[in-house]
């Protein structure tokens, strides 16, 4: 790989997707119209409170019968930018095999430091745990890729009882190295410094025992996502876990979440083991 000299570039990804500025756009328009089509139903119940802040709230999704467990979805924005609203067509795929899926969102930066939304998510997974009996599956795209994976690290904010139910992670192109953050213009709001980067750098944390976790990442993304997926196979490989990554052809930083949206598609089957 080629030396990085320019790192606000290495994390653009808009820029270097045709078509790249439409994403948001589409995002929002087939979460709304999914939303739309549980409006009416029991299946959909929005905006629950995990904290005071206007914020801490999550949309549940509740499968036909009983929920054989629980999926969580943590979107990503790089900690500045998104909110649940935009996502809740993920939910699909988990949902059609009897999965409820929990979407939260969270106080971005700079409001919250990452230290502190990394305790907001682990909030939220258990307020929606309370409510969904079984088994854990975590999965989040990009800064919410780490969000995920930093809950099976030795220093989860996770409550034993919660952590000990989840089955699989699937960190969906994860940024696992933090330090590479506080070279770009982003950091003027994300205001990392060297000790929370190390502190909060899944990649630099020992996992619990047991974990299981796949990195997955689109086979066209940009180099630095490249390599921030392969980071947790080449590091935690020699801990007693269960650690995997995969390059999916065809797909760069913003349609490898399609995955979701498909109960038939590798991604989805990875996350729930069917």
């Amino acid at each position: 790989m080629m030396k990085i000299t320019d790192w606000d570039d290495a994390y653009s990804n808009a820029a270097h997707i045709p078509d790249g500025q439409s994403y948001v756009g589409r995002w929002t328009a087939q979460a709304a119209a999914f939303r739309e089509k549980l409006l009416h139903t029991t299946r959909m119940r929005q905006d629950i409170a995990y904290g005071d802040h206007e914020r801490n709230r999550y949309d549940l999704f509740l499968p036909e019968g009983t929920a054989k467990g629980l999926v969580v979805f943590v979107h990503g924005g790089y900690f500045i930018a998104c909110d649940k609203s935009m996502w809740s067509h993920l939910a699909a795929g988990s949902l059609a095999h009897g999965y409820a899926v929990a979407v939260p969102s969270y106080v971005l930066c700079p409001d919250a430091s990452i230290s502190n939304i990394t305790r907001q998510i682990a909030v939220a997974i258990a307020a929606a745990a309370r409510e969904i009996a079984g088994p854990i599956f975590l999965t989040g795209h990009s800064a919410g890729g780490h969000l995920v994976s930093r809950m099976s690290t030795t220093t989860t904010p996770l409550a034993a009882e919660v952590a000990g139910r989840i089955r699989k992670t699937v960190s969906i192109s994860g940024l696992h190295d933090l330090r590479p953050l506080i070279n770009t213009k982003m950091n003027a709001m994300l205001r990392l410094d060297a000790a929370e980067a190390r502190a909060e750098s899944v990649a630099l944390l020992d996992p619990v025992a047991g974990t299981d976790i796949t990195c997955w990442v689109g086979a066209e993304e940009r180099p630095e996502f490249l390599r921030q997926n392969a980071l947790l196979e080449n590091l935690w490989s020699s801990f007693d876990v269960r650690v995997s990554s995969v390059e999916e052809p065809g797909r760069h930083h913003y349609n490898i979440i399609d995955g979701l949206t498909d109960s038939s598609h590798g991604l989805v089957r990875t996350l729930l083991g069917v």
